[in-house]
């Protein structure tokens, strides 16, 4: 006879396990299929059915869509542009969300309302504000004129004090009473206590940074200052998409990132250990 309480236990074991495996599947799909479809041809990517090992990969795509535009350069350009967005966006919020949670000063809750609000409006509806803005300071058509909108953001600010709020202030008091000032305070104890939001907060910055089309296609006219995402819409014109050079040169630019995530992935894991047990 089945054991009624080991065959339970097994379903509530391996049922959750079934169902991430899908799901995990469900997101890995579209970068098989593109993995698949930069082996193909114009001619064959669209078939139906589409064949996901292809009878003949075309392994020369690689080469020929990464000689067809200076794609170093791309790569390049969207790393230097995202590493200094992520560096200064996660150092200007985690300042800003500690001031927000640490400091008892009048109007921090309203303050904290109005940046969390700003989530609620879209970069669509600011978009020409801060480009008029931007040409003001001259910066149209630079690296900077990509980077500053995006030194500080609302969701950065709102993670950095939320996990804040969760620093012991028994802690950073017996720091005071010990003669500490506010900055080594902030150095010494705050910043090393809190790398788990400060490596996942920079890694989706730079994420973010790197994945972005709609600002730097505004800001940027010229072709070498051009990013992986402007890059990729060169194969994009009136009479002809190249598909499959669209599709190789996507794989290639997930690599950096896929790099920066096997780095940091332990150091999270560590990090949110660390975290957590300081929390308790």
């Amino acid at each position: 006879m089945i054991d009624v309480r080991r065959f339970t236990y097994f379903i509530a074991r391996t049922l959750p396990m079934i169902l991430l495996a899908i799901v995990g599947f469900m997101f890995l799909l579209p970068l098989i299929w593109t993995i698949s479809a930069s082996l193909h041809t114009n001619a064959t990517i669209f078939q139906v059915p589409f064949s996901w090992i292809p009878r003949s990969a075309h392994w020369t795509n690689y080469p020929k869509a990464w000689t067809t535009a200076p794609f170093a350069l791309y790569l390049a350009n969207s790393f230097f542009i995202a590493l200094v967005i992520a560096c200064g966006c996660t150092l200007f919020s985690h300042m800003a969300g500690y001031g927000l949670a640490k400091f008892a000063f009048g109007g921090r809750h309203l303050i904290f309302g109005a940046i969390v609000g700003t989530l609620l409006v879209p970069f669509s509806a600011i978009m020409i504000p801060v480009f008029i803005i931007t040409r003001q300071l001259h910066l149209v058509n630079t690296y900077w004129g990509v980077i500053m909108p995006g030194l500080i953001t609302a969701q950065a600010i709102f993670f950095m004090r939320q996990y804040m709020v969760g620093v012991p202030d028994e802690l950073m008091a017996s720091a005071r009473v010990d003669g500490a000032s506010e900055w080594n305070l902030y150095w010494r104890i705050v910043f090393p206590i809190t790398w788990p939001v400060i490596i996942a907060v920079g890694v989706l910055t730079f994420v973010a940074s790197w994945n972005n089309l709609l600002w730097p296609l505004i800001v940027i006219n010229s072709k070498h200052l051009y990013t992986v995402p402007l890059g990729l819409a060169q194969f994009n014109s009136v009479y002809f998409t190249n598909y499959v050079f669209m599709a190789a040169m996507s794989v290639v630019s997930i690599i950096p990132v896929l790099i920066i995530f096997l780095l940091t992935a332990r150091r999270i894991l560590d990090s949110l250990t660390i975290g957590s047990g300081l929390k308790g």
